[in-house]
């Protein structure tokens, strides 16, 4: 709790020298925000290439609106609304030319080792992890938009129901049960991904 105090005190300085014209200050909070921001954006589009062209957009556009951050809110809440409607317009235009690959290849940004400590794992052991966490990612890739976005803030970010409804613009209890509905879907999903594999 701490950490999240210093750096939203630090992230407020930051932006108050960004808004007075001290340009560096930019590179401080990429530099706090930015990777976990990408992974944050790889999860959502399902895409390395287009994660990084968001996250690079969502600094230029924190740079552009800076006079319209508000000291009263979170810098990351901004910024991750920021770069979610980013994100959105990305996918809105995926729907209309539908021609993505789910085949991600993101195996070393989102393993298992957080569910399962890495102990010195054999072959089949390694193999079983490594198809689980494609499992995985693949269940999400297949959620929709408005299920998956929430989720990922929720579980990858560790963000509250009350930021990711500022983030999302509804209710906690919309993000509540947006969260549900994503969760029953990933059981289902997987459930069936996972005994097909065992069949």
């Amino acid at each position: 709790m701490a950490n999240t105090i210093t750096s939203d005190a630090q992230d407020a300085a930051d932006m108050a020298r960004l808004i007075a014209g001290g340009d560096a200050a930019l590179n401080d909070l990429m530099t706090r925000h930015g990777e976990r921001l990408f992974h944050y954006l790889i999860r959502v589009l399902q895409d390395e290439g287009e994660a990084a062209d968001i996250s690079q957009e969502t600094f230029a556009r924190v740079y552009l609106n800076r006079e319209k951050f508000r000291s009263s809110n979170r810098f990351s809440t901004w910024l991750y609304t920021i770069a979610t409607n980013l994100a959105r317009d990305v996918l809105r235009r995926r729907s209309r030319r539908p021609q993505v690959s789910l085949e991600s290849s993101s195996d070393d940004e989102m393993t298992l080792k957080d569910v399962l400590p890495s102990t010195d794992l054999t072959p089949n052991e390694q193999l079983e992890l490594s198809e689980r966490a494609a499992a995985v990612r693949q269940a999400i890739a297949h959620l929709p938009e408005d299920l998956r976005v929430p989720l990922v803030l929720a579980e990858y970010e560790d963000q509250s129901h009350a930021e990711i409804a500022a983030v999302l613009d509804c209710s906690p209890k919309a993000v509540e049960m947006r969260i549900y509905r994503a969760r029953q879907q990933l059981r289902s999903s997987l459930a069936s991904l996972l005994s097909g594999k065992k069949s």
